[in-house]
């Protein structure tokens, strides 16, 4: 059936349907392009397209948590430009990537960090035994913690649990 969307939003006004991310980002993009918000526009317009391409990859409609790693990879890529803008001494080009950063963290659940992390990765690694290696640490890790937390952090409270471990 062609008419998913609309029929995705009639039930969506009556109240009847939980708003997917994809939603969110449709009606966000209606209010950004009435506001004449070009970088919002811009930024939801790349968010959408990169969901859609993935939707046609995959030959399916993205479930909820596709949406979100979708949305998770782009804040990476925006990531990525940063580091490297900033390496290059474009600031100007640093600070836009930024601002699309914080528009589509928005849409993303809140990340763990700190002590929280540091406590969920050791209730990770208990079940490891006192020789596991660091890769075997990360891969558990990793599983247990997706998408609540940033991988970089993530690898920094496992050298830091595996340096502990080493140390007792």
């Amino acid at each position: 059936m062609r008419d998913d969307g609309r029929r995705a939003r009639k039930w969506a006004r009556r109240g009847n349907a939980a708003t997917t991310t994809i939603d969110r980002l449709n009606a966000d993009l209606k209010e950004a392009m009435k506001a004449r918000d070009a970088e919002r526009t811009g930024t939801l317009r790349m968010a959408i397209s990169a969901m859609k391409y993935r939707t046609i990859e995959r030959n399916t409609q993205l479930s909820d948590e596709e949406q979100l790693d979708v949305l998770r990879k782009q804040v990476k890529q925006r990531n990525d430009s940063i580091e490297e803008f900033t390496k290059a001494g474009r600031m100007d080009l640093a600070d836009k990537e930024q601002r699309e950063r914080t528009i589509l963290e928005a849409y993303l659940p809140a990340r763990m960090t700190g002590d929280a992390l540091q406590a969920a990765v050791k209730a990770a690694l208990a079940g490891l035994g006192a020789d596991a290696k660091f890769p075997d640490a990360m891969k558990t890790a990793m599983a247990a913690l997706k998408g609540q937390a940033d991988g970089k952090a993530i690898q920094e409270a496992v050298k830091a649990e595996m340096s502990a471990r080493g140390a007792a």
